[in-house]
This record gives C-alpha cells, sequence and structure tokens, in this order.
C-alpha cells in the first residue's frame, strides 16, 4: 500500500511540476519593469514521507527568470519564473544547489545553497506474528516505511546474518528446520539510512500428540510443572542418543506435584480412549520399586472432565513399561466417560509424597497398542515383520535393543553394544532361548550362513555360534573378522571351517539356536555394533540394485542415465542431521537442455507393488516449492508408466515427500524410476537449480 502512495504522489508532483513550466514560458508580460538582479536565495520545502521530494523556491530583486542545478547527477537546470518553483526527487544525502538569476538585460548572478535530505525513522512500528506448527507468518505496519526485513533468529551464527524482506500488506511465511525458541527482529527501513525495529520472542513447534516419543525435533515439548516438580528433556540415562523426558520432584514438593506433558493446548488430537481401548503405557525410569505412578487425562477446556489412574514401578534404576488402565480409576475420582474428550495428560512420580530430591525418567507415553500374538523367530531374520517375536536374549552383560540403521531410517535393526566390563565371552542368542522355529538346514554341501553387520572398526572378531536348543552339547562355531568401519558389510560364517578347539560341525545333529559375539576375546569397552538380515546361506544378490535405494553401498552401482540437462552425482551429504544422518546421497543439477531434464535409474528387478504403494524420498532444495516427479516405467516400453509430482515445502533442509501410488496398475511391470526436478521450467545449472535426495524407499 505504501509503495502505491509512493507512486500516486510522485505522479502528482510531476504533473505540478508540468504546470509550472507553463506558466514560466508563455507569460512574461512583466519583463519590461524589472531592475538588475540582486542577492539570491532558495527556499526548501522537504516532503515528510521519506520520498525525497523537495520543493525549491528561488528568490531575488529584479530577476527576470532562475535556473536552478539540483546539485545531484542532473546535468541540466530547469528554468524557473519569480514566484514560481520547481519540485524534484532526492536521495538521502547533503547537496550543493546553485540559483543563477538572469534580468531582463540577459545579465546574470548565482549562488549556491547547501540541501540536506535526511528520511526519518520509520515510526510506530506494529509488528504481527501467526504461528502454526514450525511455519511463522510475519506481518508489520508503520508510518514512513520503504520496506522492512525480516531476522528469523536460527541462523545468528552465520556471518552476515540471513534475512528476508517483504513489504507492507504482503506478509512473508517461513518455515524453522526444527522446534525452539527463537528472538524474530523485524527492522522498518526508510529511503535512507533511517530504521525502526521491533523484536519479539517466540517458540515455534508442531503440537505435542501420541505417540510421546521426545525425540523429533518438529514438535514443542514444552511441559507445565506444578506442586513443586521439575521437568526437561535429556539423554536417556541409558542410551545417549535416545531423548527422554526428566522429572524432578524437588525437595519440598507438593504431594501432589506432577508435569502437564504439553502446553495449556494440550494435545494436537484427542487421546483415542473407547470401550475395550482404555489403557495407556509409559516407559519409566525410577530410582525404586513400589513407588506409585499416577497418569490424569482430561478435557483441556474443562478441567472438571478427567479420570486418573495408578501404577506401580517394580524396579529400580531400569526401564520398564507402566500400563494405565483407565477403566480402573484412582480411588475416589471420577470413571472414565466416552463421551467425553480427553486430549491433555499430566504425570505425577511418587504420588502421595512429599518431594525429596527424587529423579524419574519417562518415554514413549502412547496407547497400548492392540494384543499381537507373535511367531517364533525363525530364518531369515530381518526384524521387519510386526507379528515375529524378535525378542533377543543377552548373556555376559550384553546390551542389545531394538534401533533404526543408521544409514536408512526407514530400516529396523538391532544395536548390541559390549559395555563397558562385559565379558570376553558376552553375546546374543537370536531370539529367546527357545531358538527357532525349524532347523537351520545345514547339509555336508550347504554350510554358510550370513549376518550383515555394522562395526566401529575393521578387524574385529565376530562369532557365530549354533546349536540343539535341547542339547547346548551339540554346537558349532566359527569366527569372521569385519573388513569395513561405520558402513555395512554381508559376513559369511561357514561352518564347515570350526573354531579353533570347538567341536566339529556334525550335519547328522539338529541345529535350531544361533548366537553372535561382537568382539570375541575382548573384554567390553563400550563398542557399538549393529546387525541385521541373519540368514542360511550367502545372498547372491548381496549388491543388487533394489529398493530401497539409500546410495551409501560402496559395491552397488549406483548407475543413472541422464537426459535432457539433468545430471546425477553421489555426492557426501551436504547438511547431515535431522530427519537425515546419510554420508551419501544423490545430486541433481538441472542444467541448460529441456524443461523435462532429468534422471532414471534401472533396479535389478521389477518393484513389488502387491503389497506396499506409497513412495517416500528425502529431498533437499534450494527453495521452497520446488516440484519432484517420481515416475515408474516399464524396462523397455516407457508408455507403460506412472507418476506422481509433489512441492518441496521447505528451503535448504532435508524433508521426506511422499507420493501415493494407490492408483498404480499391479498388472504391469515397472523397472525403472525416473526423477525430475521442476517439470515444465528449464534449468540453468546455478545452485537454484541443485537438489539433494535420498532414502528412495517403498512403504
Amino acid at each position: 500500500m505504501k509503495t502505491n502512495k509512493f507512486i500516486i504522489g510522485l505522479c502528482c508532483s510531476l504533473m505540478f511540476l508540468a504546470g509550472c513550466q507553463k506558466d514560466l514560458f508563455d507569460d512574461i508580460s512583466f519583463l519590461d519593469s524589472v531592475s538588475s538582479s540582486a542577492k539570491l536565495t532558495a527556499l526548501y520545502d522537504i516532503t515528510q514521507d521519506n520520498t525525497g521530494v523537495v520543493t525549491i523556491t528561488p528568490n531575488g530583486e529584479g530577476v527576470t527568470y532562475f535556473e536552478v542545478y539540483y546539485g545531484d547527477n542532473t546535468a541540466t537546470p530547469v528554468k524557473v519564473l519569480p514566484g514560481k518553483n520547481t519540485v524534484h526527487q532526492y536521495a538521502e544525502g547533503v547537496y550543493k544547489v546553485k540559483i543563477v538569476g538572469y534580468n531582463s538585460m540577459g545579465a546574470k548572478t548565482e549562488a549556491t545553497q547547501d540541501l540536506t535530505v535526511s528520511f526519518r525513522a520509520p515510526e510506530d512500528l506494529k509488528v504481527t506474528l501467526a504461528q502454526n506448527g514450525l511455519a511463522l507468518t510475519v506481518d508489520a505496519t508503520a508510518l514512513y516505511e520503504t520496506y522492512y526485513k525480516v531476522f528469523f533468529g536460527d541462523s545468528n551464527n552465520v556471518k552476515p546474518i540471513p534475512f528476508k524482506t517483504f513489504i507492507e500488506g504482503q506478509p512473508i511465511t517461513y518455515t524453522y528446520a526444527k522446534a525452539g525458541t527463537y528472538d524474530v527482529k523485524v527492522v522498518a527501513l526508510s529511503g535512507g539510512a533511517a530504521s525502526s525495529e521491533v523484536i519479539k520472542t517466540i517458540k515455534v513447534g508442531k503440537q505435542i500428540e501420541l505417540p510421546i516419543g521426545f525425540d523429533d525435533v518438529n514438535y514443542d515439548y514444552t511441559f507445565g510443572d506444578f506442586g513443586g516438580a521439575a521437568s526437561s528433556v535429556v539423554e536417556d540415562p541409558k542410551d545417549a542418543s535416545n531423548k527422554v523426558m526428566k522429572v524432578v520432584k524437588t525437595a519440598g514438593a507438593e504431594v501432589w506435584a506432577g508435569t502437564t506433558m504439553s502446553t495449556n493446548l494440550g494435545l494436537a488430537k484427542a487421546i483415542p480412549l473407547k470401550a475395550g481401548a482404555t489403557t495407556m503405557q509409559a516407559r519409566v525410569y525410577s530410582p525404586a520399586a513400589g513407588i506409585t505412578v499416577k497418569l490424569k487425562v482430561e478435557d483441556r477446556t474443562n478441567g472438571n472432565i478427567a479420570v486418573e489412574t495408578d501404577a506401580l514401578t517394580t524396579v529400580a534404576n531400569a526401564w520398564e513399561v507402566l500400563e494405565f488402565n483407565f477403566a480402573n480409576q484412582s480411588s475416589g475420582t471420577p470413571a472414565i466417560n466416552f463421551a467425553n474428550t480427553y486430549d491433555k495428560a499430566s504425570i505425577f512420580f511418587d504420588f502421595g509424597n512429599a518431594g525429596s530430591g527424587k529423579v524419574f525418567y519417562c518415554d514413549d507415553v502412547m496407547m497400548k497398542p492392540a494384543a499381537v500374538v507373535l511367531s517364533q523367530i525363525n530364518l531369515p531374520v530381518t526384524f521387519d515383520a510386526t507379528t515375529v517375536n524378535y525378542t533377543m536374549t543377552d548373556f555376559g552383560n550384553n546390551s542389545t535393543v531394538d534401533a533404526v540403521d543408521p544409514t536408512s531410517s526407514s530400516n529396523k535393526v538391532k544395536k548390541t553394544t559390549k559395555v563397558n566390563g562385559a565379558e570376553t565371552w558376552a553375546g546374543t542368542t537370536i531370539g529367546t532361548p527357545a531358538g527357532f522355529a525349524s532347523k537351520i538346514p545345514i547339509t555336508s554341501s550347504a554350510t554358510t550362513m550370513s549376518v550383515r553387520v555394522y562395526s566401529p572398526a575393521v578387524g574385529i572378531k565376530v562369532k557365530l555360534k549354533i546349536e540343539d536348543k535341547n542339547d547346548p552339547n551339540k554346537s558349532v562355531e566359527t569366527d569372521v573378522l569385519t573388513t569395513k568401519a561405520n558402513e555395512w558389510e554381508t559376513m559369511a560364517f561357514d561352518f564347515s571351517n570350526q573354531s579353533t578347539g570347538t567341536a566339529a560341525l556334525n550335519t547328522s545333529y539338529t541345529y535350531d539356536k544361533a548366537s553372535i559375539f561382537f568382539d570375541f576375546g575382548n573384554a567390553g569397552s563400550g563398542k557399538v555394533f549393529y546387525w541385521d538380515d541373519v540368514q542360511f546361506g550367502v545372498p547372491a544378490n548381496a549388491n543388487a540394485l533394489v529398493l530401497p535405494l539409500t546410495f551409501e553401498s560402496s559395491t552397488i552401482n549406483y548407475a543413472f542415465t541422464n537426459f535432457d540437462g539433468g545430471a546425477v552425482t553421489i555426492v557426501n551429504n551436504p547438511a547431515s542431521g535431522s530427519i537425515n544422518t546419510s554420508a551419501k546421497v544423490a545430486k541433481m543439477v538441472k542444467g541448460a537442455g529441456q524443461s523435462w531434464g532429468g534422471s532414471y535409474i534401472t533396479l535389478d528387478s521389477r518393484i513389488d507393488f502387491s503389497t506396499k504403494k506409497t513412495f517416500k524420498v528425502k529431498v533437499y532444495s534450494p527453495r521452497v516449492g520446488a516440484k519432484l516427479l517420481l515416475k515408474v516405467e516399464n524396462l523397455t516400453d516407457g508408455n507403460v508408466s506412472f507418476d506422481k509430482e509433489v512441492a518441496t515445502t521447505v528451503a535448504n533442509a532435508w524433508e521426506e515427500l511422499t507420493f501415493d501410488y494407490s492408483a498404480i496398475s499391479t498388472t504391469n511391470s515397472y523397472q525403472k524410476i525416473v526423477l525430475i526436478f521442476d517439470l515444465g521450467t528449464v534449468g540453468d545449472g546455478s545452485a537454484n537449480f541443485t537438489y539433494y535426495f535420498d532414502d528412495i524407499k517403498l512403504n
């Protein structure tokens, strides 16, 4: 709006000047009575709207006409009649304005006079901030402003500090990479050096919802403590890679001290309590057994609508899952009512006792999953099935937990830590003591099993032992050394080459139980190993180009075919962290060529869409709104294809895009994956047309 005002004002000034010039040169009847020119002066009238428009009125006795030299880069003077003026627009600064006066005889005199144009700082600056999760919309109004700069507060360690600009009436929206508290500075600029600013502190983040895991950087983990409880998000006391909630019931805290696990807005979605589903659960780490933990859920808009229930800890200084069945409400409290809305949750540690400084940890607050009858583990072991009992049995002070593949967040693996002081023979039975559901099919000509291993160093001994679950004396074991550090490798264990000093393979035995030993022969020192894909034999396609595409393998040939300006290479991750900690990613530069320039990769086998029909791709884009077309094609007939296009929502940060393939025909065969960024726009090979992508997977 201010820009429109400026343009209208300038047009009016020019119309006024044109009118002055007509009066100047058409009416000269007064020349008969003039005398010689005398001392010259000029009167300045500077507008107060920061447009730099100045009205100059020259004065002098006996002057027939004046020439006004503006003193800036305008070379030609303007002629002005006595009593008239000229209008000129200046930038901020100091100028030497020269006035030349002429009498009727042509004699002239001149004078130079300083003109200072100084813009006033914008006034009455008002800033409006509107938040929606991680997105922040900024608008502002001010007097005498030209435009605005916004510093969002998440890049203060970068020099120069990046900013975005906007004009009044056209608010700007920015998406933060993660939740947090930020100082947002809005600077209103004049036409010159003068400016005004406002700084507002905001907290951004998605509204918390079940399940609550405290690890997602996108969520606002602001808690509401009361009664003397003190909460924070900290490292898991048993696993530094995991974030949990820590609650201290400080000395003197009320017996009812607790923590609301959200802001006053409560949860983003109501807790789905209903008949047959009345139980929530939470992982709890308590300093002692037998401590009462209360969980209360309520309507965030009406605290009188609530239900609460209690559970007792059973172990000390160890994690356990506590169940809270709201069908069994605490004595003297209201019963659950499924017609009510429960969208706020609070937890009370050591309820009923005054605070004494006890420290508690909490994680994974969720509805209790529906009971699943898990089947006995069996080869191959992938840790991906939801119906298999993947319970591991550690011994010798080993520690094995469920984990995410360090190179692919979509893949589930096991993580084994050989903790400080663990026995030299510490290991893990793959499953429960019941072993596998069926025997390992060892024969005289088929004696090998394989395990994918991610080791912290080269040359570490890994032992695999198989045995009869009913007779541990019937066993065979073999050893392999790791050959890679901090990357996956498939290790082959040939039981025809048994470990020194151990029993030889006997194919007449029943081998239906397996145990793995990392860094065998050395006491535990805290080394961490990841492992997956335990199977009989060595997969022939260990280096096959198949989904998911992670670009991490040093043995797989990620051969892209570029076309019409697209160019893909495998490079180091330019921004490791957040949702993508991969070491390697794919980079596409869209250069001059065609608007459809891109690249494709041909898989070693067709894509199976029989049960999974959702593609996910992690993308790092230089701008919001960049589009990625993901297309699949038949191996020999490009007309047999299906595609979806999704736009990015963040810039210069990793995000995961989802492509809905539910409408794809499963009767066709697809083996090529085609990627085109910004279809319809020809690239120029610049940073603005440089994209990164990773972890192409089918869910």
